[in-house]
């Protein structure tokens, strides 16, 4: 009876459990503790950082591609850089042949002294005229008083009646004589009545002539209108260059932006004035930029073959659109960067006070260039130098020299006026 019940009580009781399931069970409880442990880190993580920021690999770095272009047609006779050098503002890129720009500007020069030559006479005949129409005057006045005496002497009998008649006849001639004179000093003072020498419509045409004539003669020499790299360089000695024709290109890596394209689901957050980290994949930089602008419309607009969504079967794609993002020039300076560059862009969208679109117009020009400036002063000092030699003036107006054919360009800009100087002297 013991012995049954013995047995049957080791019979009941469970097994021991081997050393596997143990172990087992560890691992299960240690992963279950760890997935547990990183969704909890991702729900914080994403409570305080992820669901502020939206994140874009699809960014390219962009930027400025100036072309330089010639403004007249000539003949490529020197290239002074090539691609990847680096120019500064107004340093000479391309040379023309200057052969027909300096027979123009010969031609147009001799025919401005010309001009004026012809308009100070018109000057000059105006007291001419003047005094012969006073000399006219009194030559009338006399024979009025010689018609007078012999009228009187006439009716006494004194003299003939042909006589009179000629004295008649002479008044005539001598009113028709003063008529004349009026007549042509009139005209001649229409030619120059309100005007100077210098504002004589005669010589303000031949002036306009010099002013384009000169224009070409600089435009013969390509500058560069901003600092820069040059790419894409295809011209070549000895090409006929057209007005417009592509040359080269001037980059200026100093001020470039990135584009980031974001998914219209992730627009609904940005806004101006964002800050926004973003890694470069060339250099694995971290820069630090901001968010400047929106593109008016997505890729999918602008395409040259625009999708027709509204034909056949339709499937929906989700559209980007362009954001520009400014970087900081500090970091930019240090670490430069190429344009299209691929970029991974995170902005942070916290501050929700900025504006989705621009609102104000810009008051400042986005670029200038200051290279052409001084052109307009040196061609105006050339055109008085030429009027007040042939007016006559014992010195010329424009002081140190107009007499370089080659303009220099000095600390960013060109120095057209003593340029101007040395050009008008080797042409003289």
């Amino acid at each position: 009876m013991s012995e049954s019940t013995h047995d049957q009580s080791v019979a009941a009781a469970p097994p021991p459990d081997p050393p596997v399931n143990r172990a087992r069970r560890k691992v299960i409880a240690v992963l279950i503790a760890v997935f547990a442990g990183v969704g909890i880190a991702y729900g914080v993580h994403w409570a305080l950082v992820a669901r502020y920021s939206v994140a874009t690999d699809d960014a390219y770095v962009g930027g400025n591609v100036v072309q330089i272009t010639p403004q007249v047609a000539g003949t490529v006779v020197a290239i002074g850089v090539d691609d990847t050098d680096f120019v500064r503002t107004g340093q000479a890129l391309v040379e023309l042949d200057r052969a027909d720009a300096d027979v123009a500007l010969r031609r147009a020069k001799a025919q401005l002294a010309r001009t004026v030559r012809n308009v100070r006479h018109l000057y000059a005949n105006a007291a001419q005229l003047k005094a012969t129409l006073a000399l006219r005057e009194v030559q009338l006045a006399r024979a009025r008083e010689d018609l007078a005496r012999r009228e009187k002497l006439a009716s006494s009998g004194a003299i003939s009646a042909e006589e009179v008649q000629h004295a008649r006849d002479a008044m005539r001639v001598a009113d028709s004589a003063v008529a004349a004179a009026r007549e042509e000093l009139g005209g001649n003072q229409a030619l120059t009545d309100g005007t100077t020498l210098a504002s004589h419509p005669d010589v303000a045409r031949d002036a306009a002539q010099v002013r384009a004539a000169w224009l070409d003669y600089q435009r013969t020499s390509l500058p560069a209108p901003v600092s820069g790299f040059i790419a894409k360089r295809s011209v070549q000695l000895g090409q006929r260059v057209a007005p417009g024709t592509p040359l080269m290109a001037v980059v200026p890596l100093e001020d470039v932006w990135v584009d980031a394209n974001f998914k219209e689901s992730q627009l609904r957050h940005i806004r101006v004035g964002q800050r926004a980290t973003l890694i470069a994949d060339a250099n694995g930089f971290e820069y630090h930029g901001s968010v400047a602008g929106f593109g008016a419309g997505t890729g999918a607009a602008f395409a040259l073959l625009p999708a027709q969504n509204a034909t056949g079967n339709w499937i929906k794609v989700v559209q980007r659109l362009p954001v520009r993002i400014v970087l900081d020039r500090t970091e930019l300076d240090a670490h430069p960067l190429q344009i299209g560059l691929s970029m991974e862009v995170k902005v942070d969208v916290r501050r929700q006070d900025g504006a989705q679109l621009a609102e104000t117009p810009r008051a400042d020009p986005a670029y200038r260039t200051a290279v052409f400036a001084g052109q307009s002063q040196s061609l105006e000092c050339l055109i008085a130098d030429i009027i007040a030699r042939n007016a006559g003036s014992p010195a010329p107006v424009c002081r140190g020299a107009l007499h370089d054919d080659k303009p220099a360009a000095r600390s960013g800009r060109t120095e057209l006026a003593q340029s101007a100087t040395r050009a008008d002297g080797a042409h003289r």
